[in-house]
């Protein structure tokens, strides 16, 4: 079948053919197994969150278990004890640990800032499955020195922490280890109002043993985002989640000083951020006059590809609950190191609104309705931007719908309404379905399938506007296996999403083998992988594209250390149809370029307060040969200060001309304490010549009372080079929100 005769409903086929393997599945996912349970012991008792555990509440219940050891020892009990007690009021969910640790002045914690990556620290995570759905759940971590991590996991493997709630919580160094004292209010989750059972489960890291222990699902193959592997809490009866409404409002105010364009001034407006709880299952959001004033500024980027650069949505409002909205176009995600495929399929990226061509749009109301009724989830969206001097005022909608089947697995389809570009509308609509399982075959392994079939529809375009694919993932601790088939015809534009190329037809095969050896040079892994991935032009069938990739070593030591890659191999195979500017002034020609080219990735553990990270590649590059060398360099003074800068160059020798593309980026961040942090990014590429510099501040006064003031300042280098820079715009915003809980 060519591509066009892909038409119409038959966009579903591949969609409709994972049918055939629902029985097979089903039966992997028959296999036994026993979930572990708790129940929560109620209380009356004022609890106060100060990190000590001293009420008696806390040493009258019972502990909820053992934690079993995942690595290095799957199954073995844990080097250092930690204990766990649940309580709940009317209010609250009441989380009690004690971290013992039997060296206590070498406990780990070397950050404080809200949602900082806690991952080179101890630290512990705890999701709560409160539809007992065995998808999606609330998540929550912190370490020693009391950092505040929260956001929503969702798809059983991804994790969004970008979302906020309103919680409490302590830690407080002892002199046995550690202790972490929680509060989640229940106006901060919703849940069914009859339902007295959760997903529950929590780990405890212990990072200078690179050691991990669960309480549910302690196995190499499971991710602690697998909800289905949670066990569950019981006796949650009585919990007042109010009326369930929140109302935020907030006062952004701007002051701008620019060389660049003639909107300097002083501006100030009120805002409104709301939620309601429509049913205990189903979440209205809204927002009015919406301010992103607080979002971190993009990474930067140089872009050496013929192809689209991707930059993560950063914004609160459209974050929350993304997961409902995600769709089986992307992915698999491959083992780290081996390079990605960028051939994603984004039918809704919600970048797309509210900027466009990097200018930003006004968002004068956006809504959002969210939530489950029995075993399907949805999510309606509309967003309404303002007319500006670029664009006229627009309208957005997207719909989504999952229907929930076995323990993993969905069906759904979405739609999706609207265009950025002035003068444009566009429809796109699609199927997808993912059947999945973590006891495969009764082996107590993971395996994916994903399909998908999707088109838009845009004015003046009736054919060839379609993309499909269908991929097989097998994500296991040892073995790990991929094949992905992807077709992106050449008119599929959809109007609110995201593609990295298309007219291609794409398939990839990978596997890994990773070893564990025991007491082999201090080795706790080994991995060994070989990927070969190929894009195929479809409008005349000739091989665009391919990538044969091979990593003979890549070694992670007991002590976290790690030499990523020795001499990786990459075979590419480029074929350009029309001129190709890959850097100003350095144009290639039509024709077939093969390269051959190796790297290196050295990394030093992450436990130490000096780190360092070091990746170079070199060999054929296009029509000639290229170094490209990346470093890092980390320095913490724990908990208050942690400071990196890295660089990112290449270095280009071609026929057509020589270039450097280089990025630098530094950040400084400074936690006064959980409560007070000041973040600061600088950042400088050579392709723009502009270097920038963001600050920003955010003072929790309490739980759902935040200040945030933010520094932007650029300078753009002399056209003569060095060290020269010319100031350019000067942008001080604050925002202050209040949370009105009801």
């Amino acid at each position: 079948m060519t591509h066009s005769a892909i038409k119409g409903p038959s966009i579903f086929r591949i969609a409709l053919s994972l049918a055939f393997l629902a029985p097979f599945i089903c039966f992997a996912q028959n296999g036994e197994s026993k979930t572990r349970s708790v129940t929560v012991s109620p209380t009356t008792a004022k609890i106060t969150i100060d990190g000590t555990l001293n009420e008696t509440a806390w040493s009258q219940a019972p502990k909820i278990g053992d934690l079993i050891q995942r690595e290095p020892n799957p199954g073995a009990a844990p080097s250092e004890r930690t204990h766990v007690t649940l309580l709940y009021d009317r209010d609250n969910l009441y989380i009690g640990v004690t971290a013992f640790d039997s060296e206590p002045d070498k406990v780990i914690g070397t950050q404080m800032e809200r949602d900082a990556n806690l991952t080179s620290d101890d630290h512990l995570e705890i999701i709560l499955d409160t539809f007992r759905d065995q998808r999606n759940a609330f998540y929550f971590a912190t370490n020693p020195s009391g950092a505040f991590v929260d956001g929503l996991a969702f798809a059983n493997e991804q994790l969004n922490t970008n979302w906020d709630a309103i919680w409490d919580m302590r830690t407080k160094r002892t002199d046995f280890g550690w202790v972490a004292e929680i509060a989640i209010p229940f106006k901060s989750l919703n849940f069914p109002a009859n339902q007295t059972e959760w997903g529950f489960n929590i780990s405890r890291n212990v990072f200078r043993k690179l050691e991990e222990s669960r309480w549910s699902g302690a196995r190499l193959e499971t991710e602690f985002l697998q909800v289905s592997e949670s066990g569950k809490i019981t006796n949650l009866e009585g919990l007042n989640q109010g009326i369930g409404l929140d109302v935020r409002p907030f006062l952004a105010t701007t002051w701008l000083d620019s060389d660049t364009s003639s909107d300097d001034g002083f501006d100030a407006e009120p805002g409104l951020d709301f939620s309601y709880n429509v049913t205990p299952s189903i979440k209205f959001t809204g927002t009015l006059n919406t301010d992103f004033g607080e979002t971190e500024v993009d990474a930067r980027q140089i872009n050496l590809t013929r192809f689209s650069l991707f930059f993560p949505e950063k914004r609160s409002f459209f974050l929350e609950d993304a997961g409902v909205f995600a769709f089986a176009s992307t992915g698999p995600e491959s083992p780290g190191g081996v390079p990605s495929a960028s051939a994603d399929v984004f039918p809704f990226f919600s970048r797309r609104i509210g900027l466009l061509n990097g200018q930003e749009v006004p968002i004068n109301v956006g809504a959002k309705w969210t939530g489950k009724v029995t075993n399907t989830d949805f999510g309606l969206l509309y967003v309404g931007t303002d007319e500006t001097s670029f664009v006229e005022d627009k309208d957005f909608v997207v719909g989504r719908f999952k229907q929930n089947l076995f323990e993993q697995s969905y069906v759904g389809g979405i739609f999706t309404k609207g265009n950025p570009a002035p003068g444009k509308d566009s429809d796109t609509y699609g199927a997808d379905a993912r059947l999945a399982t973590s006891n495969f075959m009764g082996s107590s392994k993971n395996f994916i399938v994903n399909a998908y079939g999707v088109r838009s529809d845009n004015e003046g375009v009736s054919n060839h506007d379609n993309s499909y694919g269908i991929s097989a993932h097998y994500p296991n601790d040892k073995y790990i296996g991929e094949l992905v088939y992807r077709v992106i015809e050449e008119n599929f534009d959809p109007g609110i999403g995201f593609l990295q190329r298309n007219n291609a037809r794409m398939f990839r095969v990978g596997a890994s083998y990773n070893p564990r050896p025991n007491r082999f040079l201090n080795l706790q892994q080994m991995s060994h992988d070989i990927f070969y991935t190929q894009f195929e032009r479809l409008d005349n069938g000739r091989l665009e594209s391919s990538d044969f990739h091979i990593t003979p070593i890549d070694w992670r030591f007991n002590t976290g250390d790690a030499i990523r890659s020795l001499v990786d191999y990459d075979r590419t195979f480029e074929r350009l149809f029309e001129p190709f500017e890959i850097s100003p002034g350095v144009i290639l020609q039509p024709g077939e370029y093969r390269n051959n080219r190796y790297s290196t990735s050295i990394a030093t553990a992450r436990k130490r307060r000096v780190t360092g990270i070091l990746n170079t590649s070199y060999g054929d590059f296009w029509s000639g040969t290229a170094e490209r060398i990346s470093t890092t360099l980390i320095y913490k003074l724990p908990p208050h200060f942690n400071i990196s800068i890295g660089a990112d160059q290449t270095f280009a020798h071609l026929p057509e001309g020589n270039f450097i593309a280089r990025t630098i980026t530094s950040n400084i961040d400074f936690a006064v304490s959980p409560f007070l942090s000041f973040t600061n990014l600088i950042q400088y590429d050579n392709r723009s010549r502009n270097l920038g510099w963001q600050s920003r501040m955010r003072w929790t006064l309490t739980p759902g009372r935040d200040l945030f003031l933010v520094f932007n300042q650029g300078w753009i280098q002399d056209t003569n080079g060095g060290f020269r820079f010319n100031q350019q715009d000067t942008k001080v915003s604050a925002k202050f929100q209040y949370t009105f809980r009801f």
